[in-house]
């Protein structure tokens, strides 16, 4: 499987990104993508991830309402909308598939998944 991240740039405090995950290879089998993120001197963290069939999403706490992530199995792409972005946001973003089914606690965790696409930056000015 391969993981093509895209959408980063540089934003003013405020303002939104969309980032895109698109996958390719053996996506058939892939059962949740997650976003994960990490800043400078920081380890990643978990963003948000969503169960491909099904749409279940999990959302870190700091993100939630003001990120929104969704897929679209047609293209297998998995979109993260964030909105009201702030400067702690500053981050390398990452998203990554897992091939088996994760349950809800297990799915901000990072060893979970099997792949991962390299990263985009969001940069967010205050």
């Amino acid at each position: 499987v391969q993981l093509q991240a895209s959408g980063g740039g540089l934003v003013q405090a405020g303002g939104s990104l969309r980032l895109s995950c698109a996958a390719s290879g053996r996506t058939v089998s892939s059962y949740v993508m997650g976003w994960f993120r990490q800043a400078p001197g920081k380890e990643r963290e978990f963003v948000a991830a969503v169960r491909w069939r099904g749409g279940y999403t999990s959302y870190a706490d700091s993100v939630r309402g003001r990120f929104t992530i969704s897929n679209d199995n047609a293209k297998n792409t998995v979109y993260l909308q964030m909105n009201s972005l702030k400067p702690e946001d500053t981050a390398v973003y990452s998203c990554a598939v897992a091939q088996r089914y994760l349950i809800v606690s297990v799915m901000p965790t990072p060893e979970a998944y099997d792949y991962w696409g390299q990263g985009t930056q969001v940069t967010v000015s205050s």
